[in-house]
């Protein structure tokens, strides 16, 4: 009897001992760069808000993807579109449809003088002559950029003074330091902190690039960790309070 007691005890223990390990894990969230300011907003409010703690790995939603699908342990994506985080659903790595969180918009910004409101015709002019764009084949808003350029028959010109960033942080960075003269980045650098009286920007034209529709995913690996602390992250992007947060950092929210 003795020892069935003790049996039952050694297994009540591991198995309080295994859901305190898991409450106490943080919850690991790949995140486009685009969002990297966002995202530690959205962090401080949900762990206000439930206690739980979040981890964030920023990157080229391109380079997360290929991570995530070599094994990476990420238990949520924010990518910078839904093309990769359908991609990663239809290989079998989510455990839920994606879904859209926000919508983004492309600005050019730099510190040339200069209307920027004629930013097309400044990229050509020879005072130009360093352009930043994140990379096309890694980084929707790179892509964007490019869609852009095209649209205005723009790319050919201004090929040579093209400078392309890792991901769109690289972008900023160059911006930010003066590395390149403009740049084509989210509208949501604008409120990272960022020092405005170097800076000039203006929205491009949305007609000039395809919607950026921005998709998070639950991916399968949440499930070895426990699954609920992720899944409620998930969720909560899609509440009223995490909204507002988005729609107040340089986003559109779906419709």
């Amino acid at each position: 009897m003795i020892k069935i007691f003790r049996a039952l005890s050694l297994m009540l223990f591991f198995v309080v001992a295994l859901q305190v390990h898991l409450h106490a894990q943080k919850v690991r969230i790949a995140v486009a760069a685009n969002a990297q300011g966002l995202i530690k907003k959205l962090q401080l409010d949900f762990k206000k808000r439930t206690g739980i703690e979040t981890e964030a790995i920023i990157g080229a939603s391109g380079k997360l993807t290929t991570q995530i699908m070599n094994g990476a342990p990420y238990e949520v994506f924010l990518s910078a579109d839904t093309e990769f985080p359908d991609k990663l659903y239809a290989g079998g790595y989510g455990l839920q449809k994606p879904k859209l969180y926000a919508l983004g918009s492309l600005i050019i910004c730099g510190s040339v003088s200069g209307d920027l409101k004629n930013w097309q015709s400044l990229l050509v002019n020879e005072r130009v002559k360093k352009i930043a764009i994140a990379n096309p084949k890694t980084a929707p808003y790179g892509r964007a950029a490019q869609e852009s350029l095209s649209f205005f028959k723009l790319h050919e010109q201004v090929s040579p003074k093209l400078v392309f960033g890792e991901s769109i942080s690289q972008v900023n960075t160059y911006l930010q330091t003066g590395v390149v003269d403009m740049g084509f980045t989210t509208e949501a650098f604008l409120y990272e902190n960022v020092d405005q009286s170097k800076l000039k920007w203006a929205r491009v034209d949305p007609k000039s690039y395809s919607r950026i529709e921005q998709g998070v995913i639950l991916l399968k690996y949440s499930k070895q960790r426990g699954g609920k602390n992720a899944l409620k992250f998930y969720e909560y992007l899609s509440s009223a309070p995490a909204k507002k947060i988005i729609s107040a950092n340089g986003y559109h929210l779906p419709d």
